[in-house]
């Protein structure tokens, strides 16, 4: 089994095309093909079955997949980490975040540090946090923030808390209060048409896993948006939206859930079986320092706590 079969065979499932994957790894057709069935020589087993335009996965293709990908990623990591050795000034990092975090935090914290590595290309993928934490198991991550509820345990990777989140309710900034007082618990949500995310999506997990527990179902004005969809659409009155305190700034009215509320805990995630090139660990260490300076003008209530790591 050899590095270039591996990617070959990798090519060929993304693509379920031959030809496609001999374009996407510059070479010849017949050469990749002749390499794939090298493959599969090694391995023993049939890997793709081949129908006249149609290239699908057999059992054991779909087995080898995820391994190759992991031994391509650690591959790369490993040249990466080569070329690296003599400056930090250059590097790549493929980093991974929710569209919440996307929206709120991250800009600022890249931002930041991009300016003192300005050499380090970024590479960002938005996703849920199942997402997110399979891209890094199969190794087309490096690193992700995601949210520790809605992941598996992996023993492949290594996840360290960073903030716990508020979670609150947001409405038109001119319309009235959704209900009297100060703050609304969970159950008054009932009967409030609310603008809800797609499926797959933290946010609408939590929200649906709130209401079910107070023994309801809410109601939806409109679903299936991603987070700026969602942010517009309460901006035009659609109905209320549940979403981190960090997201919302002074565009809208917020209402703070009651005591207990409702939060969440953001996570940065990494492989524990992988070592990490330089510019992946420039940015791994400085994302607790970046997230601090990037939350600092917050108030306290929406960001109730900063973890500080060793």
């Amino acid at each position: 089994m050899q590095f270039q079969q591996l990617a070959y065979f990798v090519a060929v499932a993304e693509t379920r095309h031959f030809t496609q994957a001999a374009e996407r790894m510059r070479v010849a057709q017949p050469s990749l093909s002749q390499q794939v069935k090298a493959l599969e020589r090694d391995v023993g087993a049939t890997l793709f079955h081949r129908i006249r335009g149609n290239v699908t996965l057999t059992e054991a293709g779909e087995t080898l997949l995820p391994i190759a990908r992991r031994i391509l990623a650690e591959t790369e990591a490993a040249y990466r980490a080569v070329r690296e050795l003599d400056e930090l000034g250059r590097g790549r990092v493929r980093f991974g975040a929710t569209p919440s975090l996307c929206t709120g935090v991250l800009p600022r914290l890249l931002a930041t540090f991009r300016g003192k590595y300005p050499g380090i290309e970024l590479v960002l993928q938005e996703g849920g946090s199942r997402d997110l934490q399979a891209a890094l198991s199969e190794g087309t991550l490096d690193l992700a923030m995601i949210v520790d509820s809605r992941v598996h345990d992996d023993p492949r990777l290594t996840t360290v808390p960073l903030f716990v989140e508020e979670l609150v309710v947001i409405s038109p900034k001119d319309a009235p209060a959704p209900v009297p007082g100060a703050r609304m618990k969970i159950r008054e949500l009932r009967g409030h048409p609310l603008v809800m995310f797609r499926r797959g999506y933290d946010l609408r997990e939590a929200t649906m896993d709130a209401c079910r527990a107070e023994g309801f179902e809410p109601d939806f004005a409109i679903e299936g948006g991603e987070m700026d969809a969602v942010l517009e659409f309460v901006r035009a009155g659609i109905g209320l939206a549940v979403v981190p305190g960090t997201v919302v700034g002074d565009r809208f009215r917020i209402t703070r859930f009651a005591a207990p509320g409702l939060t969440r805990t953001v996570r940065l995630a990494y492989r524990r079986d992988v070592e990490p090139s330089r510019a992946v660990r420039a940015l791994r260490d400085a994302v607790p320092r970046l997230l601090y300076q990037a939350t600092a003008a917050t108030t306290g209530e929406t960001l109730t706590r900063i973890i500080q790591l060793g």
